[in-house]
């Protein structure tokens, strides 16, 4: 995938920078930390689409980081191939038992390590794991979690959608539109780590429609702030005029010039207390909506 966000976990600065230059100049975009705590603060900032991790760190070891990100609902997605020296069958069983991805030992083929992660890349992708744009756990992760608590209470379910996204998108371009998804979707992260909650799901639906899952309680303040920081921050994204203006003038069908405002998020919120569910799809179609309503509104 094009334009991919690789994180490189690697405490070595001359394999790191290597790493780094060589897959930018394949038209990745690559950060590096080099402590295990580092990286998954930066794994939470940013979601990467996968992580090239070293086992022997200066604080806390590979096998530690792995852990901590598959048993975390907002990361365990992620995939993960092992770079390390230890090339000893129970260091790859290890490895492999923590749900790393691929295990690949030093000294290593760059060549052989670009196609180990663009293969994980891909197969995330087509197994509906990932959303291309975002990061984010899309299709099947969504399903899988709404499956797992359906049957319990105490959760609400958030469906987002940016409004007037197509139009911003044929306005400034696709490049630009992306952008949008992304920092909406780093922006969703934000709200929900505010509020303590960094065990929540934050999901992309696909398209400009995103998923939050969190608890009854903290569903109404994540909506109240996602919409505030969104009207505030998603203005940088537009050009001054627009801006000053608060609206932009989109092309007719007939070549006429129209005004449309400015984006917007537009939110549905369902939740056990109020509804009963014996389906998965009740609670997305119920979501939906409750979120047209709000897009009226």
């Amino acid at each position: 995938m094009n334009n991919a966000r690789l994180l490189i976990v690697e405490d070595d600065p001359d394999i790191s920078n290597m790493l780094r230059i060589y897959f930018g100049s394949q038209g990745y975009q690559a950060d590096v930390a080099q402590r295990g705590k580092d990286a998954l603060e930066k794994t939470r900032a940013v979601m990467p689409h996968l992580i090239v991790l070293d086992i022997m760190l200066p604080d806390i070891d590979g096998y530690e980081v792995c852990r901590n990100l598959r048993t975390n609902t907002r990361t365990s997605h992620i995939p993960v191939i092992f770079l390390t020296q230890k090339d000893e069958r129970s260091d790859r069983l290890q490895g492999l038992e923590l749900g790393a991805d691929d295990y690949i030992t030093k000294p290593f083929d760059i060549e052989e390590l670009k196609l180990r992660v663009q293969n994980a890349i891909a197969r995330s992708e087509r197994e509906s794991l990932t959303d291309p744009q975002s990061g984010l756990p899309s299709g099947r992760l969504i399903e899988d979690y709404l499956r797992k608590i359906i049957r319990k209470g105490g959760w609400s379910f958030l469906d987002i959608q940016i409004k007037n996204f197509e139009v911003f998108k044929d306005v400034y371009g696709f490049i630009a539109a992306n952008d949008i998804l992304r920092f909406t979707g780093k922006l969703l992260g934000e709200v929900v780590d505010a509020q303590n909650r960094s065990d929540d799901f934050v999901g992309h639906a696909g398209g400009s429609n995103f998923v939050v899952i969190t608890s009854e309680e903290a569903a109404q303040t994540i909506q109240r702030k996602l919409k505030v920081r969104f009207n505030e921050e998603s203005a940088s994204h537009y050009n001054f005029m627009d801006r000053e203006q608060g609206f932009i003038l989109a092309p007719g069908a007939n070549g006429e010039t129209h005004k449309e405002p400015l984006m917007t998020l537009a939110m549905g919120v369902v939740s056990p207390s109020s509804h009963e569910f014996s389906d998965i799809r009740e609670i997305t179609e119920l979501a939906a909506d409750e979120r047209r309503k709000d897009s009226n509104v």
